[in-house]
């Protein structure tokens, strides 16, 4: 195959050609139109059906001169994943003949059957209606592939009564609310010019590589995207060389192709390179709006997986597929920006701008304090239980990392023995507290931080590598409204606003202080001392995920639009139910695996080992054969235990089976089916360090993490 030719030249011409992006807008759509849906997407009008037509026709025109016959609402429903259905252009005019149309209405508008998409019991199952409608701020794209080319159309989904059913729809809701907030301190601290608020992710995913030849032989890669058994080879991560190395060929020519793909849908990845473990990989791409991200993140997944394919690769996305070796996350660096540009998280060159950073830091510290276990809920799954606090990522306790000269500029500010200082402008004109112009650095990074400031924005590194960025920011976005609300109600009210500023500047930092933390967050002190600052440490995804249906995350996200009661209730069911299904399928694959797997290879290692040994007796009986009958007996011994052990977790799966209450069912698959999983590898594993590798009928972790 032909590399394709991304010379200097060649980039900016294929850049976005299969994405129809603002410029491809304004280019086909008359000037009034596009001024209608730049409105729209601005939220500074309702989109119409007259609109709609037009930039329907336009889109249809635009594809199908691009090789489209279809095209497809594109949704994320509760599944995890995204879906699709699929409608050709065509429409029967009544002689035979048939002409391409796309009207404004199913531009706007679709009616996929969604009744078995998971709802939690917002629907009944019989209730198939539900309803996709059109995300004018998300370009629509075109997806290539062996079959042809298909018009894709990003989409919310809603059930027939309203109800949130997918990752989008509480996105934007949050997005509105934390803008709503922001303009009104904006306004208070004499900004005019400002009209709306956006908030900002870039997104970094970590994943695996694998020979396919390997993942189609281990089962539980395929069904699960992790091995639930596995022993260590040899050299594993500790030689550091892997991080930042040379790109083997065959990665290289991968990521080249994931990035002409990835750059004709207009995604900017920008970044790549080797991650700590053997065959881990990052990719990152340019910061854009909470929802573009999140929908971008979903399709930089979506397309590792098929290019990985054509390169006889399969790309694993899950948190922790390998163990003894670092897992994968997804860095979410978050920030707020104004429509013009001020990014409110960059400390500023003067004064005023320091005050108005200082503000929404310190929000910034309030909400991740308030909303620690709303927030570690948003990073809860199967997956990320293996990962977090591995001394590979951050720990499941929430903390800020801040750095040392800018806690030092907040601890300054909070200390009551300078009470004289009257306000933060005065305060940071003097230089007593910092410098007048705070430098844009100024931290270093840490990575064992969950919530690090890095500078301009925020990085939750807590993130699950399988899960859309949407839940995270749905939690950030929102609780930082709350606790923005709040400063602006106390602003609004006050006689001498910039006064309050100062005021409420120290009094955040001195009453949430207890979040900061600078160091070593790996390390056994921060747990304990976490412990004693009252911080949560939330282990355990069926303990994060009821988080959504406490009092206080009800009262957040109802009071904000974000989610109705109801919704919460119902992800919380579907959320504890995808968990318990998950567990239950690794258990049972682990089971299968062991039963007519491993444990016919050993016993065939011991009746090769008995009759070696016995052939030895029968030579001479003067020939000593305690060493290889130790080794018989050990083989022997562990699998016993092994058989003992896949009763046990028969027996675990059969109990958990049996109760049908879905938390119950959850805690049941993490106290019982779980452990007994666990149990059960670790005699695997020490089969398989003794059996023959011509006998053992798994790909071993040496063929899976170094031969690409």
């Amino acid at each position: 195959m032909t590399p394709p030719d991304l010379s200097e030249k060649a980039i900016p011409e294929l850049y976005g050609i299969n994405a129809f992006s603002d410029a491809v807008m304004k280019q086909r759509l008359p000037r009034s139109i596009y001024k209608a849906i730049k409105d729209v997407q601005e939220g500074k009008a309702e989109l119409t059906l007259e609109v709609a037509e037009v930039v329907a026709n336009a889109m249809k025109d635009w594809a199908i001169e691009r090789g489209a016959t279809h095209y497809t609402h594109w949704f994320q429903p509760l599944t995890g994943l995204t879906a699709e259905k699929h409608d050709s252009f065509i429409s029967p005019i009544g002689d035979g003949r048939v002409m391409m149309e796309f009207s404004g209405k199913e531009l706007i508008k679709g009616e996929p059957d969604a009744s078995s998409f998971p709802s939690g019991g917002l629907r009944a199952t019989f209730e198939a209606r539900g309803y996709t409608a059109w995300d004018t701020t998300s370009p629509a794209f075109l997806k290539e592939d062996s079959t042809g080319v298909t018009l894709y159309i990003p989409t919310a989904f809603v059930s027939y009564h309203g109800e949130a059913l997918d990752k989008k729809v509480p996105l934007l809701r949050s997005m509105e609310a934390i803008n709503r907030q922001a303009m009104r301190i904006l306004r208070v601290l004499g900004n005019t010019s400002s009209t709306r608020i956006i908030t900002t992710v870039g997104a970094e995913q970590e994943y695996f590589l694998v020979d396919k030849r390997y993942a189609d032989r281990r089962s539980d890669l395929m069904l699960t995207g992790r091995t639930v058994f596995g022993c260590l080879p040899a050299k594993g991560q500790e030689m550091e060389d892997h991080y930042f190395g040379a790109l083997k060929e065959r990665v290289s020519a991968f990521m080249r192709e994931l990035n002409l793909e990835l750059w004709k849908l207009g995604i900017s990845a920008k970044t790549q390179h080797n991650e700590v473990a053997p065959n881990q990989f990052e990719i990152a791409c340019i910061f854009d709006t909470s929802n573009v991200a999140s929908d971008t993140n979903q399709l930089v997944m979506e397309t590792l997986g098929r290019v990985a394919l054509r390169h006889s690769l399969v790309a694993l996305l899950h948190e922790k597929p390998f163990a003894g070796v670092n897992g994968s996350g997804k860095h979410n660096n978050w920030s707020i920006a104004t429509d013009d540009g001020i990014n409110l998280l960059e400390p500023g060159d003067n004064p005023r701008q320091n005050a108005r950073f200082l503000l929404f830091l310190a929000a910034a510290i309030r909400a991740v304090d308030e909303y620690a276990p709303i927030l570690r809920m948003s990073a809860a799954n199967a997956g990320n239980d293996h990962r977090l606090g591995a001394n590979e990522a951050p720990p499941a306790i929430i903390s800020i990392f801040l750095g040392d000269q800018l806690t030092e500029v907040l601890e300054e500010l909070a200390d009551d023995s300078r009470k004289k200082q009257k306000d933060i402008l005065t305060l940071l004109e003097t230089g007593v507290a910092a410098l007048p112009k705070l430098p844009r650095d100024l931290t270093d990074r840490n990575r064992t931080s969950p919530f690090a400031f890095t500078g301009n924005k925020f990085e939750f590194r807590m993130v699950p590598s399988s899960e859309s960025v949407a839940g995270p920011n749905v939690v950030l976005n929102t609780a930082m409204a709350e606790i923005l609300r709040r400063f602006a109600d106390e602003l609004e009210q006050s006689e001498d606003p910039q006064k309050k500023v100062s005021f409420l500047i120290a009094e955040t930092y001195r009453r949430h202080k207890r979040i900061i933390f600078n160091g070593n967050g790996y390390s056994e002190e921060w747990v304990a001392e976490a412990v004693r600052r009252g911080l949560p440490n939330i282990t355990a995804t069926v303990d994060a995920i009821p988080e959504l249906v406490s009092d206080a995350s009800i009262e957040l996200f109802t009071r904000h639009g974000v989610f109705r009661s109801e919704e919460l209730h119902s992800r919380c069911e579907i959320y504890l139910e995808r968990y318990a299904k998950q567990i239950n399928i690794e258990g049972s694959i682990s089971l299968e695996m062991a039963r007519t797997g491993i444990y016919p290879a050993v016993m065939e290692y011991i009746r090769r080992l008995s009759e070696s040994i016995s052939a030895l007796q029968k030579v001479s009986s003067s020939l000593e054969t305690e060493e290889h009958l130790a080794l018989l007996k050990e083989v022997n011994s562990e699998a016993r235990a092994l058989k003992s052990g896949c009763d046990r977790l028969a027996s675990a799966l059969a109990k958990a089976h049996g109760i049908p209450e879905y938390e119950a069912n959850a805690r049941a698959c993490h106290e019982f089916v779980f452990p007994a999983m666990q149990e059960l590898r670790v005699h695997a594993d020490r089969l398989e360090s003794l059996v023959p590798r011509e006998l053992w009928p798994f790909p071993s972790y040496e063929e899976l993490l170094f031969r690409l």
